[in-house]
């Protein structure tokens, strides 16, 4: 693993990985552990992200949709849906047409084979010059697990919101996989939150990895064919102000 964050992993998980650079680490790590979590400065500074770049795009988070269906299982969840294809070999990005999101059968246990309709990205998110680079970094990681000629690459902002009276749960449906090759959460923002670990574990339910993602720019990946993940709820640090998560997930599917 190329850096551990916060919290530690078990043994067995990585750790600094000598003179490799980044990206390689992270290679390397998701061959052996499946999983992979890599420090702020170093998806930063891949990113070419100063602070000005980063609160650029932090604020679109301030512009995403309720997501109807976590409210009817109690969370206020916002959220936003898109999906783009890359090709590596080219460097061709093409943003897809807008459609429902589908998760497929024995993945995820509350939405599996359900037409989830979502607002679209916006023009100026889907537009943001850190979103390249970041598929860019994923692909390269992915490519571990996956000789792929052409990536789908699906984008969910995410805004979790948590009050005295009601937590924010990020993954109501608990351990689950979303049926891709690489899953990804990339910590954008969090204010006055405690809670929100994420997990990783392997099918028979063995943990690979708990952390807490802290600071911005710390990013999560893993094998999503051979692994299960979570995140535990979030609640307010001052109960009269709310709490709020800002993520992105984005998953790699080879093509």
């Amino acid at each position: 693993m190329e850096h551990i964050e916060e919290r530690s992993a078990p043994s067995g998980t990585g750790g600094e990985a000598g003179a490799a650079s980044p990206v390689e680490a992270a290679r390397s790590c998701l061959t052996r552990s499946s999983v992979c979590l890599m420090s702020p400065a170093s998806v930063r500074e891949h990113l070419g992200a100063d602070d000005e770049a980063w609160a650029r795009f932090a604020a679109h988070w301030d512009e995403l949709g309720e997501d109807r269906y976590a409210a009817e299982r109690g969370t206020r969840r916002l959220r936003r849906y898109g999906q783009f294809a890359l090709t590596p070999a080219t460097g061709e990005l093409e943003r897809l047409p807008h459609t429902p999101f589908v998760q497929p059968e024995d993945t995820n246990p509350l939405y599996e084979a359900v037409d989830r309709d979502f607002e679209p990205l916006t023009d100026t998110f889907a537009a943001d010059p850190l979103l390249r680079p970041l598929f860019d970094l994923l692909a390269q990681a992915a490519a571990a697990l996956d000789d792929a000629g052409r990536w789908i690459v699906k984008v969910h902002p995410f805004r979790v919101v948590a009050t005295a009276g009601d937590e924010g749960n990020p993954t109501p449906e608990g351990r689950h996989r979303d049926g891709v090759t690489l899953v990804s959460s990339l910590l954008v923002n969090r204010e006055n939150a405690v809670g929100g670990q994420s997990c990783v574990y392997t099918l028979d339910g063995r943990e690979l990895l708990c952390t807490t993602l802290h600071r911005p720019g710390s990013l999560l990946m893993s094998d999503d064919r051979d692994s299960l993940h979570c995140v535990s709820p979030i609640r307010p640090m001052d109960i009269t102000a709310p709490a709020y998560r800002d993520v992105l997930v984005t998953t790699l599917t080879a093509a």
